[in-house]
């Protein structure tokens, strides 16, 4: 299939899904967009806005990923303002224009998964709960043992043992923490994946 993995940070829900398939992905910074390309040299890695090269891009893909920046929709943050701890936003719309744009506009035959955090508020658009998962898709997602990532204090020793990458080496410094949190679990990404291609196969045979 040709795959597009959008906001693809460096791939904790591509890296069992092997090397039969054409994935592109597409990372906003350029030294995560190194480390992913580092890790899965046969994938096209694009620097750039995911948002944007979705509404331009979406028609070409027979399988679309897309996992939006979730702080912003997260219960975490609606507790961390009544504690002090951060600043009430507005939640970031981008991931609804993109569920909505799938839905609507995606090509015949193309399956999609749009993924996020359940939450603090009720879901605008119905989606499939697994875990402390939302995944808004065009093909059913079977229950996964595995849903629940790891969640609380996330350390750069724990960020290490989670994803088998050491930041370090490739001398990055943003929040290594936050790259870790973000990495998701390897076995839930080729479970969609999978429930993807049997849909596939099931609409073949």
């Amino acid at each position: 299939m040709k795959i597009l993995n959008l906001y693809a940070c460096i791939g904790g829900n591509r890296k069992l899904w092997g090397d039969d398939h054409e994935i592109t992905a597409v990372e906003l910074d350029p030294k995560i967009a190194e480390i992913y390309q580092d890790y899965f040299p046969n994938d096209t890695v694009i620097v750039g806005d995911a948002h944007q090269y979705l509404l331009d891009h979406f028609h070409e893909f027979d399988f679309i990923w897309s996992s939006p920046p979730c702080p912003t929709h997260s219960d975490a943050r609606r507790m961390g303002v009544h504690r002090g701890q951060n600043k009430a936003v507005y939640p970031d719309m981008d991931l609804y224009q993109e569920i909505i744009l799938l839905k609507h506009f995606h090509k015949k035959g193309t399956l999609y998964c749009v993924e996020n955090v359940k939450p603090y508020y009720d879901l605008l658009i119905p989606g499939q709960v697994r875990g402390r998962h939302i995944f808004w898709s065009n093909f059913y997602i079977h229950e996964f043992k595995g849903c629940s990532d790891q969640v609380g204090e996330m350390t750069i020793s724990k960020g290490i043992e989670k994803t088998g990458i050491d930041l370090d080496d490739y001398n990055y410094t943003g929040r290594k923490d936050k790259v870790y949190r973000n990495h998701m679990n390897s076995r839930l990404g080729k479970h969609i994946l999978d429930s993807a291609t049997k849909n596939i196969q099931d609409k073949l045979f």
